[in-house]
């Protein structure tokens, strides 16, 4: 059964309209996402620039829960272990999982994470896109307008680290759309550009079939000719992307850079995660503009038969087996990740009480402070749903 031929008729109310619409958000679901999650054990992050707010995506019975927190046009995300980064338009956001007061949030016993403010780092407008953390925990950005991929250092705005050999100078005018990142074994290895350009905006010309996806390593270029890609991933000993032009999911041919489409899906797809045999995917309604002209799925699709949500497909056979489906205020979505080994998670970014309350110090100091004010030790889980070396300190408590 298609995923778009099953929704659950239950419409959830998401959170305050976003700034342009005055419609209150809504999704739809399949009646088999929340049992999907429940039966991974996860949940998901999504952002939408676009609307502003990070969506968390919970399972709740026979339901969704979809949470809303506001930021100012979210993009990327970034998680590993019990550390979260939040791109932003102008500043990086770091949260840390503090179990303790998970612990204590209302309703009790239901929350099993909670994410708090712990940094925030001032890049500028760099147009920051994908991110990723690194094996030694430093946290690489895709710099979109200074067209590479930079680290951040406390004492500048960021620290380019690459560049595309065909890019000459560093400066913000966005010259190839460098956009996604592929980490492997820790390290930064393959990107996607829409466009092999050493002009300002120069992909533009050619955003139709101009799109790239190159080695970092080599620097080489080892497939051409794609529609706007996006989100290349290493899962399962291979190189994953979006054709986001095309509306579609599939894998590059490393023996002769080929692209093979595995899924076509009724949105712009951007933003994968990976659960074993599953791909999570992202997908946006695209604008009627100039960007999003000219492009296969615009001419595939009409504007009401696009779809902005998250699908989740089935890699062995690229089915779509689930889908969550936005009907109103979002029209599209940037970045996505699968919470492991969290079901019902929370982030707070807006109660300053809670905020203020909570804290978290080292271990061995943990021994002065009262055990009723303490938290449970929690260890944080990675990407494959196992502990990983990097977890919360212990030494986490509310006063209050």
């Amino acid at each position: 059964m298609a995923a778009r031929d099953s929704f659950n008729s239950r419409t959830s109310e998401l959170g305050p309209p976003a700034p342009e619409s005055l419609e209150p958000l809504r999704a739809v679901h399949t009646t088999n996402f929340p049992a999907l999650l429940r039966q991974l054990g996860v949940s998901l992050l999504v952002t939408t620039y676009q609307a502003g707010k990070l969506v968390i995506v919970r399972e709740e019975g026979d339901h969704l829960n979809a949470h809303f927190r506001l930021f100012h046009a979210p993009m990327g995300l970034a998680l590993d272990g019990g550390r979260l980064a939040i791109g932003t338009l102008v500043q990086v956001h770091e949260y840390v999982d503090v179990p303790a007061v998970a612990s204590k949030l209302d309703p009790p016993g239901r929350h099993d994470a909670c994410f708090l403010p712990r940094a925030s780092h001032h890049t500028g407008n760099i147009q920051g896109h994908e991110m990723a953390w690194d094996a030694d925990g430093a946290l690489w950005v895709v710099n979109t307008r200074f067209s590479c991929l930079c680290t951040l250092d406390r004492s500048a705005s960021f620290t380019p680290q690459w560049q595309p050999p065909f890019i000459t100078a560093l400066e913000p005018s966005d010259r190839c759309h460098l956009n996604g990142l592929a980490m492997v074994d820790g390290r930064p290895r393959y990107v996607t550009a829409l466009g092999e350009t050493d002009e300002p905006s120069g992909w533009r010309a050619n955003k139709s079939k101009g799109g790239i996806v190159m080695d970092v390593a080599s620097g080489e270029v080892i497939t051409r000719g794609l529609s706007m890609p996006h989100s290349p991933r290493w899962h399962g000993g291979r190189l994953w992307v979006c054709e986001s032009g095309t509306g579609t999911l599939g894998t590059i041919d490393m023996t002769t850079g080929k692209y093979e489409p595995i899924a076509e899906v009724p949105g712009f797809t951007r933003g994968v995660d990976f659960v074993g045999n599953l791909a999570f995917v992202g997908l946006s309604q695209v604008r009627e503009s100039a960007v999003f002209s000219g492009i296969p799925i615009t001419e595939r699709l009409p504007a009401d038969e696009r779809t902005c949500g998250v699908c989740a497909i089935d890699l062995r056979n690229g089915q779509v087996v689930a889908l969550l489906r936005f009907d109103t205020a979002v029209q599209e979505v940037f970045a996505l990740t699968v919470l492991p080994g969290r079901r019902y998670p929370e982030l707070i970014n807006d109660d300053a009480k809670l905020l203020a309350n909570s804290f978290v110090v080292p271990d061995a100091v943990l021994a002065n402070v009262p055990a009723f004010l303490r938290g449970p030790a929690q260890a944080t889980l990675g990407a494959a749903g196992s502990a990983e070396r990097r977890s919360v300190p212990r030494g986490t408590f509310r006063s209050v």
